[in-house]
């Protein structure tokens, strides 16, 4: 079997007014995305996406088309798309980072290794390791008073165990916001605080000893990237444990990250990893290194959230029962652009024992909301 084609999509979809996310980088109000289609010469198709934010990673819709049209494509199409690793190499060779855009046709060729052997990408993986049902937690943006309060007051209603509130802005309505989170949750439901780099070492030390009466548990990605020092003083500084986000993007950052001292937890996705299998090497050496991982988000459609299913049931150190993650990326939407979408009931998330990824795309809705 051999790749013969790869198709790009560019896709835009308005998030639900309610569920529009605010942090330290800015407000996310529409997603546009690009959805990857690779054919092979056997008939067998698969889908991938690129959940690409510019402020994130760098990329955009525009530059992941590009480069996949005109460089990544050249470099798979006559492969063996089921040589994941010999797909990512040559991916590598072509182009440097793009993490989002080679991941969208990594995860493509994992959908048709899946379905060529008539298995759930898990099973590829090694075999389910928990539940197709997990437990997730709400990301609550840096909204202002009143509405922090109402959306806490509906988390809670809709069983969230634990809330991430986005700090790294000015620590005093931050803090007034974690209070609030606080005081709507009550004393048996787990705060989690994630700053996306907005603060310094000391900033984020003093915001969080102010604090300590909130009983924050985790601490995500408190200080700029690329600044191991600096996360490495945060959790020798503060005591609930550290979460490192966007400072990981590859095996590099992780090892530094380790080396360093610098987390307790690491929080990683297919997207931001550049595939699958980067994702789950790395989630294996964090594990032979004692460091725990869980999964984050780019608030994705059901693809890219099927491929983050699927490493989450097959990895033991994605150890989402102690840190649940975000899953909820489709329910962000106003539009699902699957057929058969990721089943979304307030905190769980149920993925699909179908071959490959298990989600077919609507492509009258792609249609419909293309760029």
């Amino acid at each position: 079997m051999k790749i013969t084609n790869v198709e790009t999509h560019m896709v835009q979809i308005p998030l639900k007014p309610e569920r529009r996310m605010k942090s330290s980088l800015g407000q996310h109000i529409v997603s546009p995305y690009l959805i990857v289609r690779v054919v092979t010469d056997d008939g067998v198709e698969g889908v991938g996406e690129a959940t690409v934010m510019p402020r994130w990673s760098g990329e955009t819709v525009w530059s992941a088309a590009a480069l996949i049209e005109h460089v990544l494509a050249g470099q798979v199409i006559g492969r063996d798309p089921t040589d994941i690793r010999g797909l990512a190499y040559a991916m590598d060779r072509a182009a440097a980072h793009n993490w989002f855009t080679k991941a969208a046709i990594e995860m493509a060729c994992w959908d048709i290794a899946g379905k060529a052997a008539g298995q759930p990408v898990y099973e590829l993986l090694g075999g389910a390791v928990r539940p197709l049902t997990f437990r997730c937690r709400f990301s609550l943006g840096a909204y202002e008073p009143e509405r922090a309060r109402r959306r806490a007051t509906e988390l809670v209603e809709e069983g969230f165990q634990t809330i991430k509130v986005k700090v790294g802005g000015d620590p005093d309505a931050d803090i007034e916001r974690v209070s609030i989170v606080r005081e709507v949750a009550g004393p048996g439901r787990d705060i989690v605080i994630d700053a996306n780099c907005g603060w310094d070492a000391q900033t984020a030390i003093e915001a969080c000893d102010r604090m300590r009466d909130l009983n924050v548990g985790v601490f995500e990605q408190p200080t700029p990237d690329g600044d191991y020092a600096a996360m490495a003083q945060v959790r020798r500084g503060i005591e609930p444990e550290v979460m490192a986000d966007d400072i990981c993007f590859n095996m590099i950052h992780a090892r530094e990250l380790i080396r360093n001292e610098c987390c307790d937890v690491i929080s990683l996705y297919p997207g931001k990893q550049g595939g699958i299998q980067k994702c789950v090497d790395i989630i294996n050496f964090a594990e032979q290194n004692g460091v725990a991982c869980s999964i984050g988000s780019n608030l994705e459609w059901d693809i890219a959230t099927a491929a983050m299913g699927h490493v989450i049931v097959a990895c033991k150190n994605m150890q989402v029962e102690k840190y649940p993650g975000d899953v909820l990326g489709p329910d962000y939407h106003e539009v699902r652009i699957a057929k058969n979408p990721i089943e979304i009931n307030g905190p769980l998330v149920t993925i699909t024992d179908r071959p490959g990824l298990g989600i077919d795309v609507d492509w009258d809705v792609v249609d419909q909301h293309r760029m």
